[in-house]
């Protein structure tokens, strides 16, 4: 059983995932697709997060989650590994569109990783319900 710490912080995980999304999708009407890029990745990330609090796992760096994500989700089974390639696609997009100054993201590439983001948090979501979380 999850204790009501725990589970008060996947809460607040999964409403950052949800509120990033909404932003993503704002910001990409608004064709601000680099920020739009930013807050589809953060999507994926706090949803991650929400993950990791089930088996009590945090680590300060993105890469850290996203490998505990793999090993522990991912390589079982418990989550499609298309998820994995969705998250590490989008590590790096992120990367170039806040830091690359020369290569940036299009609005394809923005679109797509917005239906990605929302996918991602969607099954995230659907996997917690399923372990009576929500």
């Amino acid at each position: 059983m999850i204790n009501e710490n725990i589970l008060s912080l996947i809460k607040y995980r999964i409403e950052q995932a949800e509120e990033a999304l909404d932003a993503a999708e704002i910001l990409l009407m608004k064709e601000s697709r680099r920020a739009s890029v930013n807050r589809s990745y953060y999507a994926m990330f706090y949803a991650v997060l929400a993950l990791l609090c089930i088996e009590s796992k945090e680590t300060s760096k993105h890469s850290g989650a996203i490998a505990l994500f793999d090993q522990i989700f991912v390589k079982p089974g418990f989550i499609p590994t298309e998820l994995s390639r969705w998250l590490h696609q989008a590590f790096i997009k992120r990367m170039m569109a806040d830091y690359n100054p020369i290569n940036s993201v299009s609005m394809n590439e923005a679109k797509e990783m917005f239906e990605h983001a929302r996918e991602f948090v969607i099954q995230v979501k659907n996997y917690l319900q399923k372990l009576v979380i929500f």
